[in-house]
């Protein structure tokens, strides 16, 4: 089987999967690098978050989230990564 290779185009990106009381976070840089972590919907966990994307040079963020859940993660996101 041929494996397909697509060329990269964002540097560093964050995936978030948004729950009820849990945030999910990857940040992937390569193909093989990647790192995650979890953090509550509380607004100081949520800081973290967004300080912890800065620091690994994330320039865009996806999230998944079902009902309303992604709006704080948003707000806190929004200035930025929007």
């Amino acid at each position: 089987m041929k494996a397909i290779d697509y060329e990269q185009v964002i540097s560093v990106g964050c995936g978030i999967d948004v729950h009820k009381d849990v945030i999910v976070a990857t940040v992937r840089s390569n193909s093989k690098d990647y790192q995650t972590r979890q953090f509550t919907a509380y607004t100081s966990s949520l800081t973290e978050l967004r300080d912890w994307c800065k620091e690994e040079g994330v320039t865009h963020v996806a999230m998944e989230s079902t009902g309303v859940y992604w709006k704080p993660v948003f707000n806190i996101l929004e200035e930025d990564f929007a």
